[in-house]
């Protein structure tokens, strides 16, 4: 099995977690803050998707799809263009909000397709292209993917779990 062959196996699992748990919530369950302390679904999925987005467009000179796709005007938030949510306050959570989980997944599986064309590409030695060098030794786009994918799958962890909790408490 090729390298990636293994990322675009594991984007693929994001993907099936990320429908898991936002599937058959209504938007109160979606934009619920389990506690004070916690995040939405909805923030959670957001900004794993914003993440994904903003890190996989940058590694691959593209532009990101929350911009080209009118991802940003759909959702109508109050937070500038290029925000992905990273380092947001509760207050700045709170604003992300949806109506409905189909926004999510919609947004989601776009950014999805456009990583899988992007990995499909790939050869071995693109895997060694340093692509940020503000790091010491700087991020090779190899590290930015695997970076990306662990990032994302502890968000939609947390995603599945604020489900649980939700749901167990009702």
């Amino acid at each position: 099995m090729h390298a990636k062959d293994i990322l675009i196996d594991g984007y693929g699992r994001i993907q099936d977690e990320v429908h898991a748990a936002v599937e058959g919530l209504d938007p109160d369950g979606l934009n619920a803050l389990p506690t004070a302390a916690t995040n939405s679904v909805a923030w959670l999925v957001w900004h794993l998707t914003r993440v994904q987005d903003d890190h996989v467009a940058d590694a691959f000179d593209l532009d990101q799809v929350w911009l080209t796709q009118n991802w940003e005007k759909r959702f109508g938030l109050d937070l500038p263009p290029h925000d992905t949510g990273y380092g947001h306050s509760p207050a700045q959570v709170a604003k992300v909000r949806v109506a409905d989980g189909e926004l999510l997944i919609g947004y989601y599986d776009a950014v999805h397709e456009r990583t899988l064309q992007s990995l499909r590409a790939l050869t071995a030695a693109d895997l060694e292209r340093v692509v940020d060098v503000r790091w010491d030794p700087p991020v090779t786009l190899g590290v930015r993917l695997v970076s990306v994918l662990s990032d994302d799958l502890q968000h939609v962890g947390q995603a599945a779990y604020a489900r649980g909790l939700l749901q167990s408490a009702a």
